[in-house]
This record gives C-alpha cells, structure tokens and sequence, in this order.
C-alpha cells in the first residue's frame, strides 16, 4: 500500500481556526500573567494586599485554565489529535491544560496569606507571610507565562503544518500528467 500524505493531513480551514482559537487563549493567559501584580511600583508587597484583588485573580485564572482544557478536549476529541502534527499539537495542549491548572491554587494561596497578614502580630509571621505571597503569586504568573507558552508552541506546530501544505500542493500540481512533447517545425514528425 502506497503511503498516503493526504490522509496525514490538517484541513486547512480547521488548522486555520484552531490557530486563532489558540492565539486567543495564548494572548489572554500572557496579558493576566503581565498585569496582574502583587508588587507596588517599588517593587514592596503593599501593607494590606486587597484579597478581594487576590482572589479575584485566582477566579480568571480558573477561567483562563478551563478554555485551555476546553482546547484540548476539542482537538482530542477531533480526528486531527491522530496525524502527526495533531500529535504534537496534542501534546502541547496537554501540557498548557496541566501548568494552567496550577496557576489558580498559588494565587488562591496568594490571596490567603494576604488576609492573614493584617492580623500577624509577629514580624517574623509577617515576614513569613509575605515572602509566601510573593513566591505564589510569581509561581502563579510564571504558570500563566508557561501554558502560553506551550500554546504559541501549538499554533507555531500547525503554522508549520500548513506550510507542507503548501509545499505539497505545489508538487502535486507539477505532477500532472506529461506533457507531450513539442511538434518540429514544418510539420516534420519522426
């Protein structure tokens, strides 16, 4: 049986979709991990955080994890996920799905620490919690950076894919039938 790169292929339409689906996604995930801030312009964790803030980037960032699981659900249900590009398309989902998830819970932990701070009477406690908050809170944005990441990674796999695209159209156009050979002047045939 002869092998078939037709039938290893990503229609271009659904390529094309799913790369603005993930460039969306992508986009998002890389806005929230630049703007959400736990830092004052001096680079000091202010004196009372706002929780309602903290939590509040723990909520989008559950959202933001759950339209990457929703990619990635899509794409595995779809019979693209068993070409080679899809393969590999898959597995960068997979991976932006897992590091997203893990965003929401350091800021959660964010947010916790910056309610009990207020009532730390300790410095050390305070000083604890603080150092806490900004661990989780950077490793919570760090998480956001990866997982868009891994969705540029994705797009770029695809933009890739559709370029064999092109590069197979163009061969296969060449490869049509042989064109007859061209007639001698006079009208002279050997």
């Amino acid at each position: 049986m002869k092998p078939d790169p037709q039938r290893d292929l990503i229609p271009r339409d659904d390529a094309l979709y799913l790369i603005g689906a993930l460039n969306a996604v992508k986009d998002k995930l890389y806005n929230a991990a630049q703007q959400w801030e736990l830092l004052d312009e001096n680079g000091h964790v202010p004196a009372a955080p706002s929780y309602t803030a903290l939590l509040q980037h723990a909520a989008d960032a559950q959202d933001l994890s759950r339209d990457v699981l929703r990619l990635a659900a899509d794409f595995a249900r779809s019979p693209h996920h068993t070409t080679r590009a899809g393969g590999t398309v898959l597995k960068h989902l997979a991976t932006a799905a897992t590091i997203s998830s893990y965003a929401a819970p350091h800021f959660t932990e964010t947010a916790e620490n910056a309610l009990a701070l207020p009532r730390s009477t300790n410095p050390t406690d305070r000083h604890y919690l603080t150092k806490r908050m900004v661990i989780d809170h950077a490793s919570a944005r760090a998480f956001l950076r990866r997982a868009s990441d891994s969705l540029r990674d994705a797009a770029k796999e695809l933009d890739d894919h559709l370029g064999v695209q092109r590069f197979l159209s163009t061969l296969t156009r060449r490869e049509g039938p042989p064109e007859p050979p061209p007639s001698r002047p006079g009208g002279l045939h050997r």
